[in-house]
């Protein structure tokens, strides 16, 4: 039977790319998915994001009701951290939701029934500090507070592989941490109260790297080794097999939310500066920063498992991509005769 599923959502995939615009008229098989309001056809999918620039496409498609045309309506949340995120999916209250790559593994290890259908955005992510004395991870002293999303988030696991290359300890700064919402460590950094570092991403890390003597300690991308996705977004088991009409449905929402983005970056930049409190001018700038890369590509899906294994951040590693990815990532990313190719070779860390 369930083969009989994957083929089914293979098949309405296809469908969707060849005639996207017919799908505004399917009616929902709900079985577990919240039913419509009456007197309308969409059905409702719910999805939890989080804070800051990467999630600009999810923040634009909320807007402009970029899923209706696909048959969905989108019940959002926002949370502060992916251990969050996943919390709420392990209890049922999510179909879909936006999480880095290291809280989804770990919420995998413990059996959250849910799997990667789209890589979402690359983004730079870094440690940075105000205090002038700390130049390397190696100046931290124990007063030293760093404030990052949640223990286990991408940035915490960043920050562990670092430490395991520098100090041979992947732990060493486990008491230095404070776990704080992206806005709310940014503003911790600006009043220089609490915390002396604060890892994060834009806009935040541009706010603050904007002020001067802050500077970076950590680059995400150096920690890693290469690029990764700063999120995934995951679809729940039970709404992939019982709504594949759905599952298309948002993983075309999601393309053509991220491409609008990516072709109108003026338009999203003056869509969304009320969100962020700075001017669109600025906005823009971030938007356009080296290192973005609005995209659902899936980047470094395997790179973190064998590290968080080692470090004992989960028991197991996926065996293989299969056990962590919907069929629409394994047929983007495929496998190779011979020698991996770029595209699976990019799912590692280096």
């Amino acid at each position: 039977m369930l083969s009989i599923r994957k083929n089914v959502v293979a098949v309405v995939l296809l469908f969707c790319l060849l005639a996207a615009a017919c799908l505004s008229g399917c009616s929902a098989k709900d079985n577990s998915a919240k039913a419509a309001p009456a007197g309308e056809s969409r059905q409702v999918i719910r999805v939890a994001r989080q804070f800051g620039l990467v999630y600009a496409p999810l923040m634009v498609a909320e807007k402009k009701d970029y899923f209706s045309k696909y048959g969905l309506q989108v019940e959002w949340k926002t949370l502060g951290s992916g251990g969050a995120v996943r919390e709420a999916m392990a209890a049922n209250e999510l179909d879909v939701a936006f999480m880095g790559i290291p809280p989804y593994l770990i919420g995998w290890d413990k059996g959250l029934p849910a799997k990667i259908a789209a890589g979402y955005v690359v983004s730079p992510v870094s440690l940075v500090t105000h205090d002038p004395s700390i130049k390397t991870i190696k100046d931290f002293k124990p007063e030293h507070k760093i404030a990052l999303p949640s223990p286990g988030s991408i940035q915490h696991i960043l920050l562990a592989m670092a430490l395991e290359k520098e100090t041979g300890n992947p732990n060493a700064f486990d008491d230095n941490l404070v776990a704080l919402p992206h806005p709310d460590g940014c503003q911790a950094m600006l009043a220089k109260k609490d915390v002396a570092a604060h890892f994060t991403t834009p806009p935040y890390l541009f706010e603050e790297l904007s002020q001067p003597g802050y500077h970076v300690v950590l680059d995400g991308f150096e920690a890693f080794g290469g690029d990764f996705n700063f999120n995934v977004a995951l679809v729940t088991k039970d709404y992939h097999d019982k709504h594949p009409e759905g599952y298309a449905a948002f993983v075309m929402g999601l393309n053509d939310a991220m491409n609008w983005v990516n072709e109108h970056k003026e338009e999203t930049a003056e869509l969304l500066a009320p969100d962020f409190k700075i001017s669109k001018e600025k906005l823009l700038e971030y938007l356009k920063a080296d290192g973005m890369n609005y995209t659902t590509a899936p980047y470094g899906l395997m790179g973190f498992a064998e590290f968080m294994k080692k470090a004992g951040y989960i028991s197991k590693v996926p065996e293989k991509l299969s056990d962590i990815a919907w069929e629409n990532i394994l047929a983007q990313i495929g496998r190779r005769e011979g020698k991996p190719s770029v595209l699976e070779e990019i799912q590692q860390s280096k």
